[in-house]
This record gives C-alpha cells, structure tokens and sequence, in this order.
C-alpha cells in the first residue's frame, strides 16, 4: 500500500478514538489560526482516509467558525512515481475539485505521512487544477523517514518508527473504528 501500509492491522494501538478527536480539534484550530480566519480556505482530501479525515475538519471548523469550507477530494494512483512497480492494474478512485483553487489556500489532508511521495503526487495533481496562492499539509500522523524534503504544516501526532514498522489509521467511515496501531511488517 502507499505512505500508511494499511494493510496490515495487527500491532499495538497508539491511538484511540478520543486522542484523534482531540488532535483534529487542534489541527482545525491551528488551520484557522494559520490562515488568519476561512477566508480563501479550501481543503483537500486524498483518498482513501485522508477524505474521511477532510470531512472532520471541514465539519470542526464550520461548529468553530459558523462558516462551511469548500472541500475537493483527489486521488494520486495516477499521479505516483511508482505506478509501474505496483500491481499490474491499478485501481483509480475518484477526483472531485470542482472548487476553483486558484488563488486560494488549499490544505491537503492525509492519513500517515512516510516518505513523502503522496504528497508529492497529491501537489501534482493539485497544480492540474490551478495555481492556489499557497498549500499546506495537514497529517494526523507523521512517521517520519521521508524521501522527499515535504514537512506538514500540522500534525496530529509525530510518531517514530523504525522503516520495518507499519503505521495503520482505521477510521470508522471506512474502517468502522477509530484508531491508530503500529506494529511490524
């Protein structure tokens, strides 16, 4: 799988349902903090969970703010470095960013950063769609070893590992629980 390995499951559970509550409550205040207010403000979800994760943020943000971020969703399959060492066929999710980006600034939102190559490919395919005046990252977990010099912007937890270690985020949209395990290839 890409930047989260979630495809192994087992492994210890670092964290719960409340501790990624409480760190997206903190990265959508930090987001509005950082832009000065939701004007210009679009946010980005890269699929699978990074969407799910967008979702929340748009929804804490809009009970903080009274105000309703345009949100876009994209998915990089096509867009990665490594599409040609992964399986033969790959399956291709949909990109919804109708919201004209231009100008504005659009936080990317994923699940698990690693080595960076996601987000490369998500501000790839972002560029397709316009010229924002600035993007920004926001991760609920940052594992670090990255490839690429791509930091986020926010972070829900920074999370050492080892480059053997997997990182699983399980969100209940998709996985129907909340939680976050890491454990061993």
């Amino acid at each position: 799988m890409v930047e989260g390995d979630q495809g192994n499951a087992s492994g210890k559970i670092i964290i719960d349902e409340e501790m990624i509550r409480r760190a997206l409550v903190r990265i959508a205040h930090e987001i509005v903090e950082e832009n000065g207010g939701t004007d210009n403000l679009v946010v980005v979800g890269i699929r699978t969970r990074g969407v799910a994760l967008a979702k929340r943020l748009v929804e804490i943000i809009e009970s903080l703010e009274g105000v309703r971020i345009p949100m876009g969703i994209i998915d990089i399959t096509l867009y990665r470095d490594d599409i040609h060492h992964g399986p033969p066929r790959a399956v291709v999710g949909e990109t919804d960013l109708t919201i004209d980006i231009n100008g504005k600034v659009v936080v990317l939102v994923d699940d698990v950063l690693f080595t960076g190559r996601t987000i490369r490919a998500a501000m790839d395919e972002v560029i397709d769609f316009g010229r924002p005046s600035r993007i920004l990252l926001a991760v609920l977990v940052d594992r670090g070893h990255r490839e690429l010099p791509i930091r986020p912007d926010f972070v829900g937890k920074n999370i050492p590992t080892a480059r053997g270690e997997t990182v699983v985020v399980k969100l209940k949209e998709v996985d129907e629980q909340d939680e976050v395990v890491i454990g061993a290839k």
